[in-house]
């Protein structure tokens, strides 16, 4: 594969990634952020949710090496 395709190939899977944690987080996200009946609790917007997106990118760029890097070990270039 040339490296343009391999570098599309790598931002596609970073993109579907974040948006994979944003769909795991955004899962009663109400309740969460509703825990105390007073206020709302802000850590879910600046805590939870850029961990939540930065995990997921990171996740599926860690599953994208390791496909890689197995396919290139098999003797197919990737």
């Amino acid at each position: 594969m040339g490296q343009r395709k391999e570098a599309a190939a790598g931002c596609l899977t970073a993109a579907v990634g974040a948006g994979a944690g944003l769909a795991l987080w955004s899962v009663d996200v109400r309740e969460r952020m509703w825990r105390f009946e007073a206020a709302p609790d802000f850590s879910v917007l600046y805590a939870e949710l850029p961990l939540a997106v930065l995990g997921g990118t990171a996740v599926s760029l860690g599953l994208w090496a390791l496909v890689r890097r197995l396919r290139r070990g098999r003797g197919g270039g990737m």
